[in-house]
Order: structure tokens, then sequence, then C-alpha cells
């Protein structure tokens, strides 16, 4: 049988201590035929330096400045389809995925062609509690919301994303106007849109210790990069409505401040109000 020819993209940004178990966890996939990419947005930490140096046969990348998620991935997906990519698969530097799991996934991807997207069930940390297997676009709260046991999830998360190359050809790449968040989401609608289908494989497991949980600047860029996803997917009627419910939002955020009702917390979120055009 023949392998189809996967490119393992792992975009790694001041990943000290949890980018080498990621990369080692690759490492022994039981997948005949696939590459790995490192793509690194400046990393100041050392994690890009020593994980060249462990792993010699992996290929690197080094961006001279943080461009964000979907600009850092794109320079490594356009380098894998000049490579001849059939897939390329986006796997975070805090994530270990299980040894088959990525042959689960083309196996899964190879029996109907429609399939554009797939992903594992991603369990939180080394538990066996789930953070995805399927997820919902609520356009009446402005959130992609992570939903347990769904028939058919609407978007995939860049967590783990096996990605066919069929649908760069005719979506084109991750939009760069998201520096962090809503990026997969927005990728994910474009490409439904577009007529692929999305799949979760039951399968195949990815165990995410999410570091991003560590940062207060996530509810920034969480509220930021929502609305533009809202703004720029929502058709004229929900649109209409997600400018009133935004001002309600606006007016509740400004109540808090003054109350001083988690307050650093919104400040984050007036300045995300504030600078979104």
């Amino acid at each position: 049988m023949k392998y189809p020819k996967v490119f393992i993209i792992i975009l790694n940004y001041n990943g000290k201590n949890i980018l080498k178990k990621t990369l080692e966890s690759v490492y022994k996939l039981s997948y005949p035929n696939y590459q790995v990419v490192v793509v690194d947005n400046d990393s100041m930490d050392g994690s890009f330096e020593e994980a060249r140096l462990s792993f010699g046969k992996f290929n690197f990348i080094k961006n001279n400045q943080n461009v964000g998620f979907a600009a850092g991935n794109n320079v490594a997906i356009k380098w894998a389809l000049e490579k001849m990519a059939d897939y390329v698969f986006l796997l975070n530097n805090d994530a270990l995925i299980e040894k088959d799991s990525l042959t689960k996934l083309i196996d899964e991807a190879r029996k109907d062609e429609a399939i554009g997207i797939l992903s594992p069930v991603i369990y939180r940390g080394d538990s066996d509690k789930v953070w995805f297997s399927g997820g919902k676009i609520n356009w009446l709260k402005m959130r992609a919301e992570h939903v347990d046991n769904i028939s058919e999830t609407q978007y995939i998360t860049g967590c783990a994303m096996l990605i066919k190359k069929d649908v760069f050809k005719k979506i084109g790449l991750l939009d760069e106007k998201f520096f962090l968040y809503y990026e997969d989401a927005d990728f994910s609608f474009r490409a439904a849109r577009a007529g692929f289908k999305l799949k979760i494989v039951k399968v195949a497991s990815v165990f995410h210790f999410e570091k991003s949980a560590e940062s207060l600047n996530k509810i920034y860029y969480l509220v930021f990069s929502g609305i533009r996803f809202f703004r720029k997917n929502s058709n004229f009627f929900i649109r209409i409505y997600i400018e009133g419910y935004l001002l309600a939002r606006k007016v509740k955020n400004n109540y808090d401040i003054k109350r001083g009702i988690n307050k650093e917390k919104a400040l984050l979120v007036r300045k995300a109000y504030q600078e979104i055009k």
C-alpha cells in the first residue's frame, strides 16, 4: 500500500520543557511516510536550538519575530506543499500524540475523498478527561465551543489538525489576520463552506498539556479574534445581531471595571474592544 506523504508541523514559541516531549512522541510514530517541520516564532528560551540539536533528522525553520499562530504555521505549510505533501498535520508544541494515531487518522481520511480536515480526540494532559472531541459555532453567544459527543463537528481545533492538500488548493492558507485563536475555526468554516467534510477520529488520541492556560493574554486574544471571526463569517442578519450583542457586552465590561469585578481581566477585554477594527 502506498502511504500518503504527511508533513507534521509543530509551531514553537518559548516551549522549554514541553517541545522536546512533543518531538519525542512524534519520533515514535508508527506511520512510515512523514517528515517533521519545527517552525519557531523567535523563541528566547533556547527551546528551538535544543530541539535542533536533539532531533537532527527533522526540519527546522526560525522566524525572525513572533508572527502569531496562523502566519507562523503558514511559513511551514508553504514549504511542505512545495515538497509535495499529501497531508499537513498541525500539532501544538504542548501536545503528545500516541504512536499509532497518525496511521488511524490517515486510514479514516482515505475512506472518503470528501473529508478535508480531521482531528483525533484530544485529552487534557495525561488524564482521561476530554479536552476536544468536536465543536460548534455558537453565533448568538459569539463563541466557538468544545462539545463532546457531537454528531457533526462544525470546526476542528488547531491543536491537532490533519489537512488534506486539496483544502489548501481550494481555500488557501490560514488567515493571518488572526494572530492567535479562531484561525482554526475560520479555516474549518471556510473548508466546510467549500464542500469539505470535517471528521473527528475517535480511535486516535492526543494529550494536550495546555500551556496557554497560564497566560492572561489569552483573554485578550480570545475576545479580539472572536470578534474578528464573527464579523468576518456572519451573514447579514447575524451581523446586525452581533453588533447589538457587542454593545451590551461593552456596557457590562465598563460596569465590571468601575466596580472592580475581575478588574485585571476586564481591562484586557476592554483593550480588545478598543483595538479591534
